[in-house]
């Protein structure tokens, strides 16, 4: 098959490629319909669909795919953490660095710096930095998942760049291969003029030949001999430069060659380069001419930065490392508008600050409420816009006068902030999240309707960044778009996300419209139309009114001398597509109302729509923290991360690659590994609820295909009815199922331990207790009082662990509650909604409503002691069962454990000590944590809470003989060996039946239910 490249100007053979890169490479090469679907995208709006993804096995490898690439006329497109905005990590032959391509090899704490390959996630680096006290200057907020390579790439940023510098001032060598497989290195040059102001602050400062630097009035005889001084240092330094120069060029074959191609083209168009290049900090928009010139100490490397990957690929970077201050205090400053707010930034940047970030209402109120609050409570002043402003020093007390300083200036110059000051590292690392969360947030506007990039990511000089936000607010509403801002205020760069129509032509068409004028905005202001992403295909056309044909033309020419055959990344900053072209949204996806069993309220009761929440910001790819994703946290495969599944769908929709719909095997492949812990749910900025989507898919992939589904959904989905089978004859039971055979029919794992039937279910003991305690019988309805709650029977609590729900009972009626059981049987059907057994869920779900109905129609409270299945009745059941007036009402009434008793005004008795505690993932994603928290704190629980994610287990998915090994790997990642690691008087808490398992299987402890642990404190009391 011969495929035209992105450049449309010539041909290769897919297949012999492909073959070739098998032959020559030790790492993986896809070709199939699965791999190149997950790569269509990146964080952008634009998808195109590449010939073959290759993940090199290591830095060689590496070198060698880029070779074979190339040779047969193939783009190389290289791609790391794939979070960028502007389209330029797609299609072509994707080759993916961040699988194993990431070591860190070397750090010199002594000469400040690091040796990394270029898939060294960011905050990887950070942390092995931060035990020498260094950091690396530029931190985007995609921290958790930016490799290194392509931060370099796009010349990344970050919050800090305003005192420490773009990536590019923070580079000191680069090995790089290129297109006809010569390697080289390049540096950082011989540094910038002596006298200037640093290159890694605003270099508009030094933008001054050594010449201007020198004219200046000599008023007395100590300022002569400084003049002096410097124009020696700067005499010396221009030598220096010419030697390296010359160094460079007398180099033999082809490094020597380009080397003295570089300094020709340079010095021919210097006049120009220097008019129109490096003008400020930001100024990211196309190639970095400027520091090819003297007075920047001819540094390639600094060129090479923001290259978007056509002009070389690199194989192995040395950065700068960044002396961390020693305090840092927050100072949170609070206006009207974030007009207002920018108007103020000449103010602050005076003092020196070490960040300056923007947020505004917009996004604030999006957070989690407990989020939210939190914020407020960590100080964030009144306001609907915010700048955090980070202060350093040598101690808290000098950080603290910094800021008090800045402060007082900004009041005399009648500026309406309010502030609070934050020296707190915890309520900081609150405030600091409502900033890093904001490119996820900022995807959806308040009313849940869709917002985009491209036009994100426009810089200006600071002190015009009040006139930008001004004009772009005239545009924005002569187009009737909004947008929710947030961005790099110290520096001019503002980033947001507006309500374009992406998905019809009319739309598309006032998208190039709004960008058109946006971009003459910009220009006239002196600024660049990319600040920080790049240009990529978003911006790629703009360069044109940015820099004229004669800029462009330079471009044309620099890509000339490093890649003559234009397969490095082709049309990035030269020869660029329409920015219209390849709207990713714009396809067939868009027009396919599929009919589905869910009801997807909160995506106007699109499927489709639900698909295009995911818009590839990567925060699933973070390999510590939260819940979400923990397949991907073990595995590190794009396949098993939210983001991966997520795409799989959308390309199931579009139907071109993936073609076959809900029996595609790509996607049920992809969603295989998926826990379905809802962590994505909360923990995605924008809410991706992939244990949703898998449960509707799988659904439908089975649907009149009874015989195809796993074993595992017959034998642990219909665990309720199993269970009331089981439980006339618990010991008969037992036995059989712990047979192997039976294992093995049931698709569960031979390494485990299948859990016991009770000899007595809970709502057996209820019934027996209930015939000797008449004041605790159900009552009818209509007699129901205030006193009274509703026990939920869940299958586990019911049947495997009835003791808690014992423990439940006498907890509840110490708190003067009348605690009921319903007279039939009830189940949330959490077993058969994440086995993809839907139908069935519905009609167990519709039962079990009609048995809470008079409890209901009294408002009586239903209290639900395992989180998975209170989850379902307060998550699942609404979206599931839409056409059932109770759905609503049963959502409202169920409460946790704990919220219950909080709300309740009940004081616990005090249990004591300390324990170890595992937070249910759908307890983390779907019904909150606090009141656990604030009734812990209440009985005198000394609770320790790690940040384990997912336990590993999560239902079915760890029984199932394929997951064992993935689910152990998860439990040992964070959770079992803090377990083992506990003193005897230790408690272990774990109010999921999952999470108990888990432990009980992994360690020689067994965890308890809180209610367990409350009992057992009333007994001794």
């Amino acid at each position: 098959m011969l495929t035209p490249t992105n450049s449309g100007t010539s041909t290769y053979d897919v297949a012999r490629l492909v073959g070739e890169l098998r032959r020559e490479l030790r790492g993986s090469v896809g070709d199939d319909a699965g791999a190149r679907a997950m790569y269509a995208t990146d964080g952008s709006n634009y998808r195109v669909v590449p010939d073959a993804v290759v993940v090199p096995a290591d830095a060689e490898d590496l070198a060698t795919a880029v070779e074979v690439i190339a040779a047969a006329g193939a783009p190389v497109v290289m791609r790391g953490g794939g979070t960028s905005m502007a389209g330029n990590a797609i299609g072509g032959v994707v080759v993916d660095v961040s699988r194993q391509v990431n070591r860190i090899l070397d750090i010199d704490a002594e000469a400040r710096t690091a040796v990394v390959e270029p898939g060294v996630v960011l905050t990887d680096l950070l942390a092995a930095a931060r035990s020498h006290g260094l950091a690396f200057g530029a931190d985007p907020s995609s921290a958790s998942r930016a490799t290194l390579g392509g931060m370099i790439a796009n010349n990344a940023c970050g919050a800090h760049s305003v005192a420490w510098g773009t990536t590019a001032d923070n580079l000191r060598a680069l090995d790089v291969i290129l297109a006809d497989g010569t390697r080289l290195t390049v540096d950082s040059g011989v540094g910038a003029v002596p006298g200037g102001a640093s290159m890694s602050r605003r270099a508009s400062a030094a933008a001054a030949g050594p010449e201007q630097l020198a004219a200046q009035v000599v008023r007395d005889e100590s300022a002569a001999g400084a003049v002096r001084e410097g124009a020696a240092a700067r005499a010396e330094w221009k030598d220096a430069v010419h030697a390296a120069r010359a160094e460079f060029a007398a180099r033999s074959g082809r490094e020597g060659e380009l080397h003295r191609a570089l300094q020709g083209f340079v010095d021919r168009n210097e006049l120009t380069i220097r008019r129109r290049f490096g003008q400020f900090s930001r100024q990211i928009s196309g190639h970095a001419l400027h520091r090819l010139l003297p007075e920047y100490g001819y540094n390639v490397a600094g060129l090479l930065a923001g290259s978007e990957g056509g002009l070389a690929t690199t194989l192995r970077a040395t950065v700068a490392l960044t002396l961390l201050p020693k305090a840092k205090v927050l100072c949170v400053l609070g206006f009207g508008d974030s007009i207002t707010s920018a108007d103020c930034v000449p103010i602050v940047l005076r003092h020196g600050p070490l960040t300056m970030e923007s947020i505004n209402v917009d996004l604030v109120e999006r957070l989690p409420a407990e989020v939210r609050d939190a914020a407020v409570r960590a100080g964030l002043p009144d306001g609907r816009a915010w700048l955090l402003v980070e202060m350093g020093g040598e101690d808290e007390v000098q950080a603290a006068w910094a800021a008090q300083t800045m402060l007082g200036e900004l009041h005399d110059s009648g500026s309406p902030a309010t502030a609070s000051l934050v020296p707190d590292p915890k309520a900081q690392a609150v405030l600091w999240r409502c900033r890093t969360d904001a490119a996820g947030l900022a995807t959806r506007r308040a009313d849940g309707a869709e917002a985009w990039g491209g036009w994100e990511d426009a810089a200006v000089p600071p002190e015009r960044l009040g006139a930008y936000l001004r004009g772009l607010d005239e545009l924005l509403r002569g187009h009737g778009l909004s947008g929710a801002s947030y961005g790099h205020f110290g520096e001019g760069c503002m980033h947001m996300r507006i309500d374009f129509d992406l998905l019809s032509t009319r739309g598309i068409a006032t998208y190039r419209d709004f960008v058109e004028q946006s971009t003459e905005l910009v220009v006239g202001l002196g600024g660049s139309v990319s600040g920080e992403h790049g240009d990529g295909r978003a911006r790629g056309e703009l360069l044109s009114r940015m820099y004229g044909a004669d800029g462009v033309g330079l471009f044309a020419e620099l890509k000339e001398i490093w890649d003559p055959a234009g397969v490095m990344n082709p049309g990035m900053i030269v020869e660029p597509p329409p920015l219209d072209l390849a709207i990713r949204h714009d396809g067939p996806a868009k027009d396919r109302r599929l009919p589905t069993i869910f009801t997807y309220p909160d995506d106007e009761h699109d499927f489709a729509q639900a698909q295009r929440r995911c818009v590839g910001i990567g925060k699933c790819r973070q390999t510590s923290g939260g819940v979400m994703c923990p397949s991907y946290q073990v595995t590190r495969e794009e396949l098993h991360s939210t983001r991966g599944r997520a795409h799989l769908l959308w390309e199931m929709l579009q139907g071109d690659v993936i073609t076959d719909g809900w029996r595609s095997t790509e996607v049920r492949d992809g969603l295989d590994l998926c826990l379905s812990c809802k962590g994505c749910l909360s923990d995605c900025p924008v809410n991706v609820d992939m244990a949703t989507y898998k449960a509707e898919f799988t659904q439908h992939h089975y649907a009149r295909r009874p015989w195809a589904r796993p074993m595992s959904h017959w034998s642990m989905g219909w665990l309720p009815l199993w269970a009331r089978l089981a439980s006339p004859v618990p010991g008969l039971a037992n036995r059989f199922a712990g047979l192997g055979v039976t294992k093995r029919l049931g698709g569960i794992a031979a390494e485990r331990e299948v859990p016991r039937f009770a000899q007595q279910t809970f709502t057996a003991w209820f019934a027996k207790r209930a015939q000797h305690r008449p004041s605790a019988r159900d009552a009818t309805a209509g007699s129901a009082g205030a006193g009274k709650v509703v026990l939920w029977p869940d299958t586990f609590t019911d049947f495997l662990a009835p003791e808690i729900g014992r423990a439940a009972v006498e907890v509840l009626e110490a708190a003067g509650f009348e605690v009921v059981v319903p007279a039939k049987r009830v189940c949330c059907g959490l077993t058969w909604i994440s086995t993809g057994q839907l139908t069935k869920a519905r009609r167990v779900l519709n039962r079990s409503l009609d048995v809470l109905a008079p409890y209901l129609a009294d408002g009586t409270p239903i209290v639900g002691l395992e989180p998975s299945c209170t989850a379902a009745l307060r998550h699942d059941t609404p979206d599931l069962i839409a056409d059932n007036p109770l759905a609503d009402k049963a959502a409202a009434a169920t409460q946790t454990f704990a919220e219950f008793l909080i709300e309740s005004g009940w004081e616990p008795p005090q249990v004591g000590g300390a324990a170890l505690v595992q937070t249910h993932c759908h307890q983390h994603a779907v019904l909150g944590f606090d009141a656990d928290r604030r009734l812990m704190a209440a009985a005198g629980i000394d609770a320790t809470i790690p940040d384990s994610g997912c336990c590993g287990l999560a239902g079915n998915f760890g029984f199932e003989r394929d997951h064992y090994d993935v689910s152990k790997a998860i439990g040992e990642r964070v959770l079992l060996p803090a377990v083992r690691s506990l003193p005897d008087a230790t408690a272990v808490l774990a109010d999921g039946f999952s999470c108990r398992t888990q432990i009980a299987h992994g360690t020689a402890r067994r965890a308890q239910h809180l209610a367990e642990l409350l009992a057992q404190a009333l007994k001794s009391s």
